[in-house]
């Protein structure tokens, strides 16, 4: 919900400043349709929205399970969308503001059905005030301000307070009925953290995306047309943040379309193919893949890392340059004999109980600052695995890979990873529950 606050908020604060955002003419590169403005997505501003002109039916358009939808109703929404993403309404993209206005009555429509199960759910008027008053703070005005901006659009402020109460108590259910079920297993951090670290030494790119799915929109064909409206509409000056978390069916639309750092190869190829010729700064032309499009943002790029860090053990026995075949043979043998019982947790106190060997802790250190023998094992060994026997100037060495990590900025947090986890896995269960919703409804265009 915080996310979703700062995103209207930067939405009021273009209202609040009232003059155009001008971007650069549209680049050269074939996968480039513009550059964005980066300040656009802090502080972006616009003309103060007018009521669009445009007509239907005041009508019922539309039944969900027992509860209609008017034309009203989405005359409303349709002017709640443009004002939050500032995408100009033109005969053009009418038809996919509209449709994508028309989806978000429906699911709004099964959610509120859905709650009013739970009695005990309630979101009430004084949480709406204070949500408000928090959205007003923070673009430096009062809540009667802040309303009275959008009632410049057409929007009465009961069909803002009634959307914004929806989509609180929303996040309060999936919240609730999932929390438990969302929750990040240990052995899964463990797996997303050596993933980090394996991609490290990859091209990464940090963008923003907005996927329009083409079952949503009534086909490929409109998916595009609906894409190429937007990027007019974004190159133009309606903010990329604004414009993904209402239109895109992607799951990060929820955080303004960014998808966070993406490693080379992990993507479908005519994604990674954008990827490659676009600019920081820039925004795609619509990228068709199956079932949907594509508009990405390149907020950032990075080579691979070159700090990869590993931790390690070690158990040894002394054997000089100069001692003989059948003398390393020995020292060979007694190190495999032993080598099936160690584990990074025994290896040390193992080595000491033992005469002849020594045991120690190397500690977390730079792949690239250990000595050549080790490199190799460090790189490309198993975490807790238990090396066969390598030979250096002071002997043999069984070496045990404890950790591996990313080193510098980009390094990974266990905690971050964990929450980033724990927010996708509850993503992932809500839009499951609002799919099985739809499956299940009654669902009449009239």
């Amino acid at each position: 919900m915080r996310f979703q606050r700062y995103l209207t908020g930067v939405a009021m604060a273009a209202l609040v400043a009232g003059s155009a955002v001008a971007q650069t003419a549209p680049g050269q590169q074939p996968a480039a349709a513009g550059t964005l403005n980066p300040a656009s997505e802090e502080a972006p501003v616009a003309a103060p929205v007018q009521a669009p002109e445009f007509q239907m039916a005041d009508g019922i358009l539309a039944t969900v399970n027992d509860s209609v939808i008017t034309g009203f109703d989405l005359r409303q929404r349709m002017l709640l969308l443009i004002a939050m993403t500032q995408v100009q309404p033109t005969a053009e993209n009418l038809p996919a503001i509209q449709q994508q206005a028309l989806n978000a009555l429906i699911d709004e429509r099964l959610q509120n059905q859905e709650m009013a199960r739970f009695t005990e759910l309630k979101v009430t008027d004084e949480e709406l005030d204070q949500e408000i008053a928090q959205m007003a703070r923070e673009v430096g005005t009062t809540a009667e301000n802040y309303l009275a901006f959008l009632a410049q659009g057409g929007i009465r402020p009961a069909t803002f307070r009634e959307q914004l109460r929806t989509s609180i108590g929303w996040s309060q259910l999936v919240g609730g009925r999932f929390q438990s079920r969302a929750r990040v297993t240990r052995s899964a951090v463990d797996a997303a953290l050596r993933q980090a670290s394996e991609a490290a030494t990859k091209k990464q790119y940090l963008i923003g995306e907005i996927y329009i799915d083409a079952s949503r929109v009534g086909g490929q064909q409109a998916a595009l047309n609906g894409a190429n409206q937007l990027v007019a509409q974004m190159v133009q000056g309606a903010p990329f943040q604004n414009v993904a978390q209402q239109f895109s069916s992607a799951p990060s639309a929820v955080r303004g379309g960014d998808a966070g750092w993406v490693v080379e190869g992990s993507i479908q190829p005519a994604l990674q193919q954008a990827l490659d010729q676009l600019e920081v700064g820039q925004l795609s032309r619509p990228i068709p893949v199956q079932g949907g499009v594509y508009i990405v943002y390149m907020r950032d790029k990075r080579d691979g890392s070159s700090a990869n860090l590993v931790s390690m053990k070690q158990v040894m026995i002394e054997v000089p340059e100069t001692a003989t075949d059948a003398e390393v043979a020995a020292a060979t043998q007694r190190l495999e004999a032993i080598r099936p019982q160690l584990t990074c947790d025994n290896l040390q106190a193992r080595a000491t109980s033992e005469a002849g060997l020594l045991g120690a802790d190397l500690g977390e250190s730079d792949v690239q600052n250990l000595a050549p023998q080790f490199q190799q094992v460090a790189r490309s060994a198993e975490i807790g695995s238990i090396s066969s026997p390598v030979r250096t100037p002071l002997g043999l060495h069984l070496l045990a890979v404890c950790g591996r990590r990313v080193g510098g900025s980009e390094a990974p947090d266990a905690r971050q990873i964990e929450g980033q986890l724990f927010r996708q896995n509850l993503a992932n269960l809500g839009r499951r529950y609002m799919r099985d919703l739809r499956e299940d409804a009654l669902i009449e265009m009239k």
